[in-house]
């Protein structure tokens, strides 16, 4: 069974992180929420989410995938995490995927695991002239090799189906979405 780490840091955009453990479990796939700092999450929006864990109890774990959930704060707080950077650089080593969505490709271009890519996020966050070597598409969803990126809250389920296609199959995806009744 694959496992997916999605790190949750303040002010992450709630509809694309629980859209993204929600579809993701519903497959069948091992989820571990890790927060920043211990304790419960407040989302952008004032939701609250209490993450499984801590960053720091799952940082010699390694993982088939690692996804960003977007929204501000809440990404630029992950891009200014080094364990975060860490983890996606060791799991894009392994041959894992690296995903993020709205606001979060920064994180992965700031990585350095955009460059030669084609990649989405929201309209103005990777911009032409900052990010030269990005091949940035005006799409919902974008797969590049191991590297899956979405635009914004509007695209997250399509996000999170692609991700389970990517770790599972397209079968598992076609299961899941059924049951969505979209």
């Amino acid at each position: 069974m694959a496992n997916v780490l999605v790190p949750l840091a303040e002010g992450c955009e709630e509809l694309e992180a629980v859209t993204i453990v929600d579809l993701l479990r519903r497959a069948n796939i091992e989820v571990t929420t890790a927060g920043l700092t211990d304790g419960s999450i407040k989302a952008s929006r004032g939701v609250m989410l209490l993450p499984d864990t801590t960053l720091d109890a799952v940082m010699t774990q390694d993982f088939d995938m690692i996804v960003l959930p977007g929204g501000l704060p809440g990404s630029d707080h992950l891009d200014s995490d080094p364990r975060i950077r860490e983890l996606l650089k060791r799991t894009a080593d392994h041959g894992g995927y690296v995903a993020a969505i709205c606001a979060a490709p920064k994180v992965l271009a700031h990585a350095g695991l955009l460059n030669g890519k084609r990649a989405t996020c929201y309209p103005g966050v990777l911009g032409r002239m900052d990010f030269p070597l990005i091949g940035i598409k005006d799409l919902p969803v974008v797969v590049d090799g191991q590297v899956i990126t979405g635009r914004g809250p509007g695209a997250a389920m399509d996000f999170a189906l692609q991700l389970i296609e990517s770790l599972v199959d397209q079968d598992k995806r076609h299961e899941v979405e059924k049951g969505l009744v979209r």
